[in-house]
């Protein structure tokens, strides 16, 4: 779950909500400087399920007694993250492989990035066996995947870790989008054809649903994305009220329009 703050409310959108507008950068991902990747299709699909994790918590989502709405991501307890996570891979695992693979390197690549737990007596073996666990995993459908006609030219190490890092932008371009931004933003070690580069974020209306993005890396003119939520009203004292206003708040789409940075 995370927020986005509106004039109409608080407008909560659900993690495979945030994970499908990665899905739908994906599918319009790429020009002459950022090239294309492959297997096109499934990482598409990895893109757009990498927070398949989230489904059941999302339709059952807990508390947060100090703002009186649902836990948003950035709220939850280590150890719920990775309860959440270890199951992700194999909810995509009917999905295909691939996808599956995906899921399961944007996980482990969250925890190796971010290191904190490292500090803690409590975590460190908690998320240590995690990242075993979906080690053995990855390295278990790669062996499989090498003896696939179909995807044994894109398992090798360096394409991989494209992928990899492809859908961790999608991911982060994405969270940006979903919450919105009042001043620019950028995300660094963003692949291109040749090397790595910064995208620039700039919000053009107040709203936030116009935004340029520089340097281009779409494969049109401009694009635009669907993003849903729900609109809060006000805060709610427990867990049953807040689980009761979610399953009737109003819906909002959010229609979001990304373009060239201008030259005038």
């Amino acid at each position: 779950m995370m927020y986005r703050h509106t004039p109409q409310g608080l407008v909560c959108i659900t993690q495979p909500a945030h994970a499908w507008v990665s899905g739908q950068l994906a599918r319009s991902w790429g020009n002459d400087r950022f090239g294309t990747f492959a297997p096109w299709e499934a990482v598409c699909l990895g893109a757009e399920q990498h927070d398949i994790g989230w489904l059941k918590w999302e339709a059952m989502p807990t508390f947060n007694p100090e703002t009186g709405h649902p836990h948003s991501f950035t709220e939850m307890a280590t150890e719920s993250h990775i309860a959440l996570w270890s199951t992700a891979s194999h909810l995509a695992m009917p999905y295909g492989r691939y996808a599956a693979l995906l899921v399961s390197l944007h996980g482990t690549g969250l925890y190796e990035r971010h290191t904190s737990w490292q500090q803690s007596p409590k975590l460190r073996p908690i998320v240590q066996q995690f990242l075993n666990q979906e080690r053995e995993f990855q390295n278990q459908l790669i062996e499989t995947l090498k003896k696939d006609d179909y995807y044994q030219n894109h398992v090798n190490s360096e394409t991989i870790s494209q992928n990899q890092k492809l859908v961790s932008i999608w991911d982060w371009l994405s969270l940006l989008l979903c919450m919105g931004i009042d001043r620019p933003k950028c995300i660094d070690q963003v692949p291109t054809q040749t090397h790595e580069t910064s995208l620039t974020l700039t919000p053009l209306n107040s709203d936030s649903t116009e935004i340029a993005i520089d340097p281009w890396c779409f494969q049109t003119d401009c694009i635009e994305l669907a993003i849903e939520g729900r609109i809060l009203s006000e805060k709610t004292r427990d867990e049953q009220a807040m689980r009761q206003q979610l399953k009737t708040a109003p819906w909002i789409t959010f229609n979001i329009k990304l373009s060239p940075k201008s030259e005038s």
